[in-house]
Formats: C-alpha cells, structure tokens, sequence
C-alpha cells in the first residue's frame, strides 16, 4: 500500500463514534468553561447587597476575572503547542474549577478579585482547547459543523449559570452557589480514557508511531497501512511569525473579532440582570429570569450560524451576524421601556452569539498545526484584554449616561468587526487545514 500521511488518513475517514465521543466531552467541556465563566452575573446581585457595591465596583470585579483569562489564553495556547493538547486540558480544567469555587471563600472585594483572576487563567486557558483539539481531527467537510456545535454549548452553560443561582441563592447564599464550579472536574476520567493527543500535534513532533497506534485503535487506519513520514523542524513559535505577510491579515482579523466579540458578549451578559434590576426596578430573582429568557434566544442563534457554516461560508455568517446584532445594539440603546429592552435584547442574543459559534470555527483554521494552539491562544488573549475594559468601562458608562452609551459603542463595534471581515477575511469552508495554511 502506497505511504500517505497522517492528515490525509484523517480527512479521508467516515465520521465515526470516535469523532462524536470526541463531540461528546469537547461540548461538555466548553459547557461547563462556560458555566463557570458567567457565573459571576448571577451571583453579583447579592454579594452587591451584601457589601454595599457601586456600578464602578461591580465592574472592576467582572474584569479581574478578565485579567486572569488573558493571561491563561496566551500562556496556554503556547503550553498547548508545546506539551500537547491533552496534557494542557487537563491542567486548565482543573485550576478553572478548583479557583472558580474558592471564590466562595472571599471576604472583601480584593480577596474576591484576587480568586477571580486565579479562576481567570483557568477559564481563559480552557476556552479555546475544545475547538482547537476537535478541529484536527475531524475531516475538512464536517469541521464547521463540529465546532459549531460545541460552541454551541456555550449557551447551555450560560443556562446553567442562571439556574443553579436561581433555585439555589434563596436556599443556601451565594457562597454555597459557588461550589456547583467544581462539576467539571467530574470530566477528568473521561479525558483521560477517551480523548487522545492530537494527531496533527504528534506528527508535527515526529512521533508517528505513537499517532499510528491511536489511528489504529479507533478504527480510522487499516491495520497494514504504510505511512510517509513528515520530516519537519521544531521552529519556534514567534509573535512576528503571525505578524509576517503571511499571516498579518489573519491576525489583524482574528485580533479584531476577539476583542469585538469579548467586549461586547461580557459587557452585555454580564451587566443585564443588573441592569434589569436597576433600570426597572426588577428583584434579584426576577432579573435573573428575564436574563433566562434573553439568553435563551443564543440557542437558535447558534444553531442557526452553525448549519450555515459549511453550506454558505464563515465569512458571510460572520458579516451577517455581526451586523444585525449591532443593529440590536442601536435600536436597545434608544429604547425606553422594558418590553422593548427586551425584544432587542433577544435580537443581540440570537445574533451575536451566532457570530460566536462561526469564529470558534474560523479561528484555529487559519493557523498552521504548529502554531494553532498559540494563534488561537493569542487571539483569544487580545480578546480578554477586552474584557477586562468592558465590565468597567460599561458600568462607567451606564452610571454617567444611561443604556444609550454602552449600547452605541457595543452598535459601532459590532458593525466594525463586520466590516472587518468583508475587507480582510479569506473563505475557509470545505478546505483541509493544510490547504488553507499555506
């Protein structure tokens, strides 16, 4: 049998159970990263009470945790190239569980943001893994769709965010409410049984038994296969690589979209059961379920942006969404009453977590295999660079201006992002990694 690489083995396989037990534990994982991350938004109502927190306060606590996941997107994507994907979920799964729960613990308004930017490098190295690790393993023709669906997940968690608070503030505080952040250690074992390393990741590094044995154990090469080997040096990952001609549009793009999409996902989730609590006079409990409702429109969103993917194109899901949830942003900055608050808050949700489920897609695409892991990282680093401004910077603008202020800079942000990609994007759908990275 003539020698084939490793990659052309994977994108010539049939879907296969591996490919959706990987689906499987990808979508619980950024799941429950995601669950974790938002659950600051429902519990901040009461330890607000509590300890008698301002709009600006408020803000400086949702962005420590921003802090944090700078730091953990960029470290760990580059830990991610350098020691493996697996090795890199495992760790980040733990420290964002682990730290997230202690939060449970804090006494004042520093220890609280101290925890919250341990909590931040877990969460922020998280994020990024599921997509990355399934996107070298599952073929050119059901990419878009596999990582569609984990982002997919993020609503769910952003659910679960607000209803264990929901059911469980009245009962047992916010601090007992913190302890449901270590459900995702319970992902452990089934990392380590089910989930192998890379593929892409172990031919890069020239370890192609090894990579053979896993192909082999799943059913995706024949046993008598003969593989060519792919002789490629260890260069090392550079910033000013990215930044090459090669790449620079790329970079610019995806740098654009990440802080785009962070600033204006966190500074509006993370502000709406307050805002409905202060702006209409709305109790805690009510807030949170009007929250519930809004955020229940980011499922059909991404459900949508996911099937249109692969049929129609990252780039025209991206300026779609995009500028229709920034045409939300514009009308709900303008409105007046709840009823319209809420039907434009539903637009944003359904439209911009849309967007959401097409850049997890489209990021780690246009990135080589040896340097997704830190491309991806970087990028979603710029992004919680973002975040940290945004919770401040909105609460700073809500105090002095009202909703029309953060709203029209979430409106001019959106519609930048847009633009962005229409002037600067490449078409990704339905092409090999290898192909699309040259």
């Amino acid at each position: 049998m003539q020698g084939r690489s490793l990659t052309e083995f994977l994108e010539s396989s049939p879907l296969t159970r591996f490919h959706y037990t990987l689906l499987g534990i990808g979508s619980l994982v950024y799941c429950l990263t995601a669950m974790n991350t938002m659950l600051i938004a429902a519990v901040m109502l009461p330890i607000s009470k509590e300890w008698s927190l301002d709009p600006v306060t408020i803000g400086f606590l949702f962005s420590s945790g921003y802090v944090g996941m700078f730091i953990g997107a960029i470290t760990c994507g580059v830990l991610a190239d350098l020691i493996g994907r697996k090795k890199t979920l495992l760790i980040v799964v733990t420290v964002m569980s682990l730290f997230t729960a202690s939060c449970s613990v804090a006494w004042d308004v520093i220890s609280m943001a101290f925890l919250r930017f341990l909590a931040g490098i877990g969460l922020g190295g998280t994020l990024p893994q599921p997509g990355i690790y399934v996107s070298e393993y599952v073929p050119a023709r059901h990419r878009g769709k596999f990582i569609g669906f984990i982002e997919t997940c993020w609503v769910y968690g952003a659910l679960l965010s607000l209803l264990f608070p929901y059911f469980f503030i009245r009962v047992y505080g916010w601090r007992l409410t913190f302890l449901i952040a270590l459900i995702p250690l319970l992902l452990i074992p089934f990392i380590l049984a089910y989930v192998p390393e890379s593929i892409r990741y172990l031919e890069r590094r020239g370890r192609i038994n090894q990579a053979l044995n896993i192909l082999r154990k799943y059913g995706i090469v024949p046993s008598d296969v003969e593989v060519s080997h792919v002789s490629v040096g260890q260069r090392r990952i550079s910033i000013g690589e990215m930044l090459s001609q090669t790449y620079l549009k790329r970079t610019v793009l995806l740098w654009i979209l990440w802080a785009v999409l962070v600033y204006t996902y966190h500074g509006i989730f993370l502000w709406l059961p307050t805002i409905y609590a202060k702006e209409f006079g709305l109790g805690d409990v009510k807030s949170l379920w009007w929250t519930l409702v809004v955020t229940l429109f980011q499922i059909p969103g991404y459900y949508l942006a996911t099937f249109l993917l692969d049929p129609v194109g990252r780039k025209p899901v991206l300026i779609s969404f995009l500028s229709l949830a920034g045409t939300g942003c514009l009308f709900l900055s303008l409105g007046v009453e709840l009823n319209w608050i809420l039907l434009w808050s539903c637009v944003i949700s359904f439209f911009n977590l849309g967007s959401w489920a097409a850049l997890y897609t489209y990021t780690p695409e246009l990135y080589p295999t040896r340097m997704r892991g830190a491309g991806s990282g970087i990028a979603a680093s710029v992004g919680r660079l973002a975040g940290i401004l945004a919770p401040t910077v909105t609460g700073h603008l809500y105090k002095t201006v009202g909703l029309f202020g953060p709203f029209m800079v979430f409106a001019f942000a959106h519609l930048l992002a847009a633009l962005s990609v229409l002037i600067l994007g490449v078409e990704t759908r339905r092409r090999r990694l290898e192909e699309i990275s040259r």
